[in-house]
């Protein structure tokens, strides 16, 4: 397996989505769908496979794409429309050419409601598709159940009602059907039906079942019992019913939708052709800025190039934001539903390959991902120069008890381990975190100014506006205020304070200068907790101890040397209590544990 393939594959995504084999010559050879497409993918090139066919499909992989999707349903149905479009080598290609069935509402007077294989464009309404025939016809059931509709072909035209063309048939005897045919049901009263129907198929029941209560309530009122149990009925089938997704609305077709996002340095950008309701092509790039280009700016060009590398003549693109591009094109910019949904799916895909990227460039190029990184801190934290070396502050004591700090250092945005610090607080009396707070930042930067060492570029305090004065001043002490920058991280809302200004800054939650600075955060935080554990164990232990009559501090140090706690020294034999401390010592403390023995 090649280098390039290697790589592709450490950082392909544990999503569900599709995957497309090329070979050497950029030809799609095989498209398969996956619930994780790294674990899929990966598993091509891991496994022994029996097939002959599969090792030959192995060997002749050049390149991987893959394109994101949100769920296994909408995985199985791009597979599909791939599948079709492309006709890979090693894809099996069903015979019949059937597709996924939709449902129909029939563009007609009396519109009727059906299952379909072929999308017509006739006006009527598809929802679709379905994964499972086995969801379409319960949910046509349902519908039935719910909503007597005509099943007949005729048309149900003013004139020919009128004139008494058609007699009601067997369905309006069963009530399966009100009798349109005979103007028995008006057209504002089927329609109104169509519409619940509608909404239901959309996954939206609140309205019918607010309807359906309050007909069994009244049925009920009347004494109609068998009435009222029938609504019952349908309301549980209505509340047991759930609907299934749709991957693209079939209303949607000859489109292209684009979508990007930026760092720094670079943007990526997403392209999705939209054909007959179906996705049939994707493409993600990455585009290095030159002159800190604008995504308007970025987006524009992009649409331009792949427009015409791929001979494009959609008369209409979806994109998350106004761009000009000319006037023989319409732009959209979705709002609400199925559009804006296809433009989140693109803008999706455009985030996942950037996290692609740059995981292969921490594999490839680790300086240039330090770079970058510390590029972006000094931007977001609006420091005068890149952060190399941070260091991070936390105090811990619990009831006021065991009073302790910890101090952990990040170099180019890794934990440094070996220079992280623990702190006993002593020249503060109880639960004061600012006092202690002030007085490990004026030790760490103490004992630093005397040993000569480099100080961090920046400083971070766990805490609010209090924590961070309290860092400040011993700061100034130290004569090194304004020459560290310093900051403080609150728990609640992730606010970082800045020394004189009373507004926090706000990252965006998703920004990896904030998971950085959450991640030493919680680091010290993990550090000093340890430590504080550690040493309120020592404490209990010791405590147990010194409870034992005429037992001093030095005969307790050597006892935990010789027998590690105060649970084995309870278990020792006098004999091994004797060899460690002595006879007369250690016959008061196996008295202590074991009183009746020396009785």
């Amino acid at each position: 397996m090649s280098a390039s393939l290697e790589l592709q594959l450490q950082t392909l995504p544990s999503t569900p989505g599709v995957y497309q084999f090329f070979d050497k010559n950029e030809v799609i050879i095989y498209v398969g769908k996956a619930k994780n497409l790294k674990k899929r993918v990966s598993s091509y090139f891991t496994k022994n496979h029996d097939s002959g066919k599969t090792r030959v499909l192995v060997k002749n992989i050049a390149n991987i794409k893959h394109i994101v999707v949100n769920t296994e349903t909408d995985a199985l149905l791009l597979e599909n429309n791939l599948i079709k479009k492309h006709r890979p080598r090693y894809n099996v290609l069903l015979k019949d050419d059937k597709t996924y069935p939709w449902l129909c509402i029939k563009n007609e007077r009396f519109p009727r409601v059906f299952m379909t294989r072929r999308v017509v464009k006739d006006g009527s309404e598809y929802f679709g598709p379905y994964t499972s025939l086995k969801t379409v016809k319960i949910l046509l059931s349902l519908i039935k159940e719910l909503y007597p509709l005509r099943t007949c072909n005729f048309d149900l035209s003013h004139q020919n009602i009128n004139e008494g063309k058609y007699k009601v048939c067997l369905e309006y005897h069963l009530k399966n059907c009100k009798g349109a045919c005979e103007n028995l049901e008006t057209e504002a009263h089927y329609n109104n039906s169509i519409k619940a129907i509608r909404n239901i198929i959309k996954g939206n029941f609140k309205e019918s079942l607010d309807k359906f209560q309050e007909m069994m309530h009244t049925y009920a009122q009347n004494m109609e019992f068998e009435e009222a149990q029938k609504i019952k009925e349908k309301l549980d089938l209505l509340s047991n019913y759930q609907s299934k997704s749709t991957i693209v609305n079939p209303a949607i077709n000859n489109v292209d939708v684009f979508s990007i996002i930026s760092d720094e340095t670079h943007a990526y950008a997403n392209f999705l052709k939209i054909s007959n309701g179906a996705i049939i092509q994707s493409h993600t790039t990455d585009i290095k800025k030159k002159l800190d280009e604008t995504d308007k700016e970025l987006l524009a060009l992009f649409i331009v190039e792949i427009r015409q590398r791929f001979n494009s003549i959609s008369p209409e693109i979806y994109v998350p934001f106004k761009v000009n591009i000319g006037e023989n094109i319409k732009v959209t910019v979705p709002v609400l539903g199925d559009k804006k949904r296809i433009v989140e799916l693109s803008e999706r895909n455009a985030r996942y390959y950037k996290v692609e990227q740059l995981k292969q460039v921490q594999i490839v190029d680790p300086e240039r991902h330090v770079k970058r990184i510390m590029a972006q801190m000094k931007k977001d934290l609006r420091l005068s120069v890149e952060p190399r070396h941070i260091e991070c502050f936390d105090n811990s004591n619990i009831q006021g008890t065991n009073p302790v700090a910890a101090c952990v250092v990040f170099r180019d945005g890794k934990p440094s381990k070996k220079e992280y610090r623990h702190f006993n607080i002593k020249t503060v009396v109880g639960p004061d975190d600012f006092g202690s707070m002030e007085e490990v930042v004026f030790r760490r930067y103490k004992r630093l100014l005397e040993e000569k060492m480099p100080l961090p570029q920046l400083i971070i305090v766990d805490g609010g506006k209090g924590q961070l004065s309290s860092g400040l001043k011993a700061l100034e002490r130290l004569g090194l205020r304004g020459k560290i920058a310093i900051i403080g991280i609150a728990k609640r809302l992730e606010e970082i304070y800045y020394p004189g200004d009373p507004v926090p800054l706000y990252l965006d939650k998703k920004s990896e200068t904030l998971k950085i600075t959450q991640y030493l955060r919680n680091e010290a935080h993990r550090f000093g907790i340890t430590f504080h554990r550690n040493k309120r164990s020592k404490s209990a232990i010791k405590s147990e101890l010194e409870q034992i009559p005429d037992v001093g501090k030095q005969t307790i140090t050597t006892l935990l040397r010789t027998f590690k706690s105060a649970k084995r020294v309870k278990e020792a034999t006098l004999e091994e209590l004797k060899a460690s401390i002595g006879h007369s010592r250690a016959l008061k403390i196996y008295a202590f544990y074991h009183p009746k023995k020396q009785e």
